[in-house]
């Protein structure tokens, strides 16, 4: 049976930061140590509950994408394993579900790429016959394929905030008020996330399954350099859907959370912390969806 992990406690590195998932340390002015736990966002709330073996999922399916995709643009992996900066008793916390990354500076934007009208894109083509301000062309339905992938920034939300759809133009200044060349950084970071997609799906529609849209984040070195850093292309920052159950018109299934959302709709809850506690059918569905993604992207299966 697998333990789930809620929240790391690392007592032997400083502790910088929780995010929604990650749980993030220092171990020098150069590296940082990223512990994916199995905690579980939705509507920008951390659920109560955790979901088993989420976070080894995560972790295994970015180092696959990472390593994939490495030619494309350089990424935050140092190659160092994280059980050899913690503790000897801290191991069994970082063991499969934690990376050692080079510290870098983030762009202050998420780079979202999408190839499919769906979510707040179909709602915001439903009002406005754009997303982000791309215009599309009229008469598409829920869940359209887009001839073209757009790319839809947004900006990044505090815990428990929602992230917020901007144009690129704003994007841009965004990234520009907050780094040197950060104007020309946030367009190299539209041309990676909109390659890093388009190879990304391809080899995905191989395996069987459709990647609806995804999230990059991007930061930056001391030399200028930009990076892939976070996480890439996992079922908590990309819809993946069975290409063999999609079909224009609907919401498709997806290996995500969007199974907890489903469910999450069903209840009278304003979206509003504390999120409500899940059943334990929902848990174990949900566990199962996670591990499937990984299975049918990789061809193996996590111990």
């Amino acid at each position: 049976m697998i333990t789930a992990l809620f929240e790391s406690s690392i007592r032997s590195l400083p502790l910088l930061a929780r995010g929604k998932v990650r749980d993030i340390y220092a171990i020098d002015d150069e590296r940082l140590l990223i512990v994916t736990s199995d905690r579980l966002s939705a509507f920008d709330v951390v659920l109560p509950d955790p979901i088993p073996g989420k976070g080894a999922v995560l972790t295994a399916l970015a180092l696959f994408w990472f390593e994939r995709l490495g030619h494309v643009i350089p990424n935050q992996l140092t190659g160092i394993a994280p059980e050899d900066v913690v503790r000897a008793d801290e191991r069994d916390q970082v063991r499969g579900r934690a990376l050692v990354v080079k510290r870098l500076q983030p762009l202050p934007i998420e780079a979202v790429v999408r190839g499919y009208v769906i979510g707040s894109g179909w709602k915001d083509y439903q009002l406005t016959g754009a997303i982000c301000g791309v215009p599309l062309p009229a008469g598409l339905r829920q869940a359209a394929r887009l001839e073209t992938p757009v790319f839809t920034p947004a900006t990044k939300a505090a815990v428990g905030d929602h992230d917020e759809n901007v144009s690129f133009e704003v994007a841009s200044a965004r990234c520009g008020e907050a780094l040197p060349d950060g104007q020309a950084l946030a367009a190299q970071a539209r041309d990676a996330a909109l390659r890093l997609y388009v190879e990304a799906a391809e080899y995905a529609a191989g395996r069987g399954i459709i990647i609806a849209d995804t999230k990059f984040e991007f930061g930056v070195d001391a030399a200028g350099t930009l990076h892939l850093i976070d996480e890439a292309l996992t079922p908590d920052s990309s819809r993946f859907w069975p290409a063999d159950s999609y079909r224009e018109g609907i919401s498709p299934p997806s290996f995500d959370k969007q199974y907890v959302r489903d469910y999450l709709e069903t209840l009278d809850w304003d979206k509003k912390a504390p999120g409500p506690a899940l059943p334990a059918d929902v848990i174990k569905a949900t566990a199962a969806k996670y591990a499937e993604a990984y299975t049918r992207l990789t061809g193996k299966t996590l111990a």
